[in-house]
């Protein structure tokens, strides 16, 4: 086979987040989430569950072989690929193609995987009585998925407009956003109770600086803010709701005015001198942006319910009956 070039991926940077309340800092913080990075995962972020079949370039298939990785006696085909690439989201085939170092790791590890495979064949694994018991019960339950769901299936013209409204207006309150409040800040910290009059004193001439246009805010912050991530923002600590700034925080901000500058606010951590640079009041979402997550969310209760129905209906429809003293001399074994 010809030698595959790779293309060199670009560099990801990790940030890391800080502690929920660490020194310099004025929000409590939005929790951290771990990704995990697959190549078949890598572009579910699009919200279109439509696929699309994305069709092998013929110059990569010409002459009569169509294997495009090899380990050993075993093969990957153009049509795995392809079939691994027909079934992500659309759009996703696109920059998973792009990306040739995923696409090389995908061979290997599914290369790896027959080997694997080939392996405990030769060793008469998947002859055994458990595995054999596993895989009919995955059959199984994989026949009632499919069939199931496809009895269970919801009109294309479900919900309706008036049904969306309805549904919009009772649960109105799931769409509110919260105000959302954009704070530069000027944090000098307090390493000891002995030294606090002085940073407040420091901190006051700050306060005054900002509020009579002496100096802008922002150049104040880089030259004086101990806290060094906003510092580098000109104070900025970005927009956010009330909910997510320390206790002492929150009642300065609801009642400072846009552009207007606090008197020095004490927390745990030092002194915060805070300017409100914009204010987003609370508001709730039009039906028309979030129409899609809604009708996706109806759509689906009423395809458990229907799948319910269809369930308790084949039941209904025969004579169930149960034989206790059968079923306890079962349950008197299992104790």
């Amino acid at each position: 086979m010809p030698r595959q070039h790779r293309l060199k991926q670009p560099t990801n940077s990790w940030v890391r987040r800080s502690d929920l309340v660490k020194k310099g800092t004025v929000f409590v913080g939005l929790g951290a989430g771990l990704l995990l990075v697959t190549v078949v995962s890598m572009a579910m972020g699009d919200k279109n569950p439509q696929t699309k079949k994305v069709e092998v370039d013929s110059a990569q298939l010409s002459g009569s072989v169509a294997t495009i990785a090899q380990l050993g006696d075993q093969y990957i085909e153009a049509d795995e690929l392809q079939a691994l690439l027909a079934g992500l989201p659309q759009g996703s085939a696109d920059r998973l193609g792009q990306n040739r170092t995923a696409i090389d790791d995908w061979l290997r590890s599914r290369l790896a995987e027959k080997k694997l495979l080939s392996e405990a064949v030769a060793q008469g694994w998947d002859q055994r009585e458990e595995i054999q018991q596993m895989a009919r019960s995955a059959t199984e339950q994989i026949v009632l998925r499919t069939y199931l769901d496809s009895v269970s299936q919801v009109p294309e013209d479900y919900p309706s407009e008036a049904e969306l409204n309805a549904a919009y207006e009772i649960n109105k309150g799931q769409w509110a956003t919260p105000a959302m409040y954009q704070v530069s800040q000027i944090f000098l910290a307090v390493n000891d109770q002995g030294s606090l009059e002085d940073v407040r004193k420091r901190a006051v001439e700050l306060t005054n600086a900002a509020r009579e246009g002496q100096t802008d805010f922002a150049e104040l912050a880089r030259k004086n803010s101990e806290d060094p991530q906003s510092a580098q923002q000109g104070g900025d600590i970005g927009m956010r709701p009330l909910e997510l700034l320390i206790p002492e925080i929150r009642p300065v901000l609801a009642q400072l005015e846009v552009g207007a500058v606090s008197d020095p606010v004490q927390t745990p951590t030092g002194l915060h001198v805070l300017k409100l640079t914009d204010m987003q009041p609370a508001r709730v979402a039009a039906l028309d942006q979030v129409r899609e997550q809604l009708r996706n969310s109806l759509r689906s209760q009423r395809k458990e319910l229907v799948a319910k129905a269809y369930m308790e209906g084949l039941v209904n429809a025969g004579t169930l009956s149960i034989d206790g003293a059968a079923l306890n001399v079962v349950l008197e074994q299992t104790e």
